[in-house]
């Protein structure tokens, strides 16, 4: 195989077609552009995909987080139960809020985090749990909630790379107190920018509805102390046309990872998980060899990919101790994925020719020193 010549195969392929563009024109065009009627109704299609859960919009993923931890009160001196092999937001979400994020280590086939690990790091400071349903495979969540039931606890799913997935055919999203969705452009589905909270109670969803608006629900009756966290109706608009398309788009992801899954032995594939419903943001592999090496070849061969994620989370600059050294986590697992993982494009725009391409490539890659 030979890819020096090939059309590149880029690693994620946002869509923005022209059903996306007539969406926003049409908004722009009616001059209602913030927090207006679309945001309302994607709020409301969105709910058919948590099982019914109230859904306040955001700007962001990380908006979503933090306006959550913020309506639940958190702060100072909590701590919430966080991986740290996440993306740094799940983790900045826990310090805006000025609580302290406390990190476990991972399970090595789904790279959730571990339910045994979580059990072990809850203390009497401890208010919450946040799962990150991680490449778009669902955490545990069954093991997960009972332990949060049994120490009264939280649990805020961050679910910002998950929409659709489910355990036991129960949607994430849909477990905890609350799910945090993202919509940034390489997700499954996007809305240019913006996020989503998903919860069953009803006080939640209105502490959150005043948060991302300077907390006021009408014009000028401020409530609580709030800040300006809305999403606009362009890309409300934009994440309508989405949503449409996400069950084809899912199922187009799943294909494309059950036809890797059986060409590529070269490196060792993503397990799923018993009664779990994988959505694949991420088709992620480990090396079994040198990286470095397998990411040249791959590229060298036309084939997109890249390393989510190389640090984690606690050895990032702002987690490290005063004398910049890493705190007292003991996490073998996600040391080891930070070491070896890569994820291969599986996004839906693939060929048929592309998927033989990535899989040919991944074993060619796998042996590379």
């Amino acid at each position: 195989m030979s890819g020096l010549n090939a059309e590149f195969i880029p690693p994620a392929r946002p869509v923005i077609g022209e059903a996306e563009i007539e969406a926003a024109v049409r908004v722009l065009r009616s001059g209602l552009v913030v927090q207006g009627p679309e945001v309302k109704a994607f709020e409301e299609e969105f709910g058919e995909l948590v099982a019914g859960r109230h859904c306040v919009a955001v700007n962001s993923g990380t908006s979503a987080l933090q306006l959550t931890l913020m309506a639940l009160g958190f702060g100072p001196g909590d701590e919430i139960i966080v991986p740290s092999f996440s993306f740094a937001a799940s983790a900045n979400a826990v310090r805006l809020v000025g609580a302290e994020p406390v990190f476990v280590d991972i399970e090595p086939d789904s790279f959730c985090v571990d339910p045994e690990a979580v059990a072990a790091a809850v203390t009497p400071r401890t208010v919450a749990i946040m799962p990150v349903h991680l490449y778009g495979h669902p955490a545990a969540m069954d093991r997960i909630m009972q332990i949060a039931e049994r120490h009264g606890l939280a649990v805020v799913e961050d679910a910002a790379q998950a929409h659709s997935a489910a355990l036991n055919g129960q949607p994430v999203g849909s477990f905890g107190t609350a799910g945090c969705f993202s919509f940034y452009p390489t997700k499954n589905m996007h809305s240019l920018e913006g996020g989503m909270v998903t919860t069953a109670d009803p006080e939640l969803a209105r502490t959150l509805r005043l948060l991302r608006n300077q907390g006021m629900e009408q014009r000028y009756a401020n409530e609580i102390v709030g800040a300006n966290m809305r999403m606009t109706d362009v890309a409300a608009a934009i994440g309508r046309v989405q949503l449409r398309q996400l069950p084809e788009w899912t199922e187009q992801r799943r294909a494309n990872a059950k036809f890797l899954d059986s060409k590529i032995t070269g490196m060792v594939t993503p397990p799923v998980a018993d009664n779990a419903k994988h959505v694949y943001h991420q088709y992620t592999v480990r090396t079994q060899g040198n990286r470095d090496a397998a990411q040249k070849r791959l590229t060298e061969l036309g084939i997109g990919n890249a390393v989510y994620y190389p640090t984690p989370i606690h050895r990032l600059k702002p987690y490290l101790n005063e004398d910049g050294k890493p705190g007292p986590w003991d996490l073998p697992e996600t040391e080891r994925a930070a070491a070896e993982v890569i994820s291969l494009p599986v996004h839906p725009a693939l060929s048929p020719a592309d998927l033989e391409r990535i899989a040919e490539g991944a074993n060619l890659a796998g042996g590379a020193r």
